[in-house]
């Protein structure tokens, strides 16, 4: 990989990282604002240490070591920077897996949104979508189904990971809702909950968000290093917006949208890939740059007077 692509692929999962966790970035804020200073500090240094050393820096080598169970946890560790030829092969027979797991996990991220959860209208038709919301369920069934049937016939174990992804996806998407439900009474001033027990709260929520952009990442590159950097640089810059003018950035309204276009456009890449369609590397750095660079567009050119909210 030459310099120019790995400054894409670093440059994409930046902006990738940064944009899906904004509502991160916005719970963040806002339970910090409820808590002392003291615990704010021990929260803003340690936690970002554990965002990225811990949960960013852990999940990409879990996620190697179990779709590569042979490579053994230390395997899994030293195969990132090995250039054994056995080591390469093993992981490139399970990209496969991996592929479509990760994608079918974001296409159904992408599904929920469009179909069930709040929204700034961006564009035409998801008004549409939403109201049709009872029918996510049947959608994504027939997408998984669609998936593992074309799946069976090449390797069953590309089958298996895109099961893996669609329970990963109800896993974690249990986690949020009841976050959200536990953010409502943080909020709501009638919780006599510590500052540690918050602490732990916004840690399982950054570790849940984070999946997200570890999975998308693998759209990007199969290189570990590189997911580090750009995961990593990006959960910073997520931090800095904590800390920040948390105010101006809900002001671009459409950013959330760019980021589920966004990860609809990478789940869908990782599913072709998965099915051995060859998809050049700067595809998912571009497309994900365009993409999100619209909806920043459009929120600059919007007047907030005239956003269409639904699902309120």
């Amino acid at each position: 990989m030459d310099i120019l692509s790995i400054f894409l692929v670093v440059g994409g999962l930046v902006l990738f990282e940064t944009v899906s966790s904004i509502d991160n970035a916005v719970i963040n804020a806002e339970v910090l604002s409820t808590m002392s200073q003291r615990a704010r500090r021990w929260f803003l240094i340690w936690g970002m240490l554990i965002a990225v050393f811990v949960v960013r820096g852990v999940l990409p080598f879990l996620i190697v070591f179990l779709t590569v169970p042979e490579l053994g946890p230390i395997g899994a560790i030293t195969a990132t920077f090995s250039s054994d030829p056995k080591v390469v092969e093993a992981i490139n027979k399970s990209a496969p897996m991996l592929l479509v797991g990760g994608g079918t996990f974001l296409l159904f991220l992408f599904f929920h949104w469009l179909f069930l959860e709040e929204k700034n209208l961006g564009l035409k038709g998801e008004k549409f979508f939403f109201k049709q919301g009872v029918w996510f369920y049947a959608v994504v069934s027939v997408l998984l189904s669609i998936i593992v049937w074309f799946a069976l016939k090449d390797n069953p174990l590309i089958a298996f990971g895109a099961v893996i992804g669609s329970t990963a996806f109800f896993i974690t998407h249990g986690f949020k809702e009841n976050a959200k439900e536990a953010e409502e009474k943080l909020l709501s001033g009638n919780s006599a909950q510590s500052d540690l027990s918050k602490i732990f709260y916004l840690e399982v929520i950054d570790a849940t968000f984070s999946i997200d952009g570890v999975l998308g990442a693998f759209a990007f590159t199969f290189s570990i290093p590189l997911i580090l950097l750009g995961n990593g640089l990006g959960a910073v810059v997520v931090r800095q917006l904590t800390i920040g003018n948390i105010e101006r950035i809900k002001r671009y309204v459409f950013l959330k949208n760019g980021a589920m276009y966004s990860i609809l456009a990478l789940g869908t890449i990782m599913v072709l890939e998965g099915f051995h369609w060859h998809i050049p590397e700067w595809l998912s750095p571009i497309v994900t740059v365009i993409i999100i660079a619209y909806f920043f567009l459009k929120s600059q050119k919007t007047d907030l007077n005239n956003v269409v909210t639904i699902g309120e």
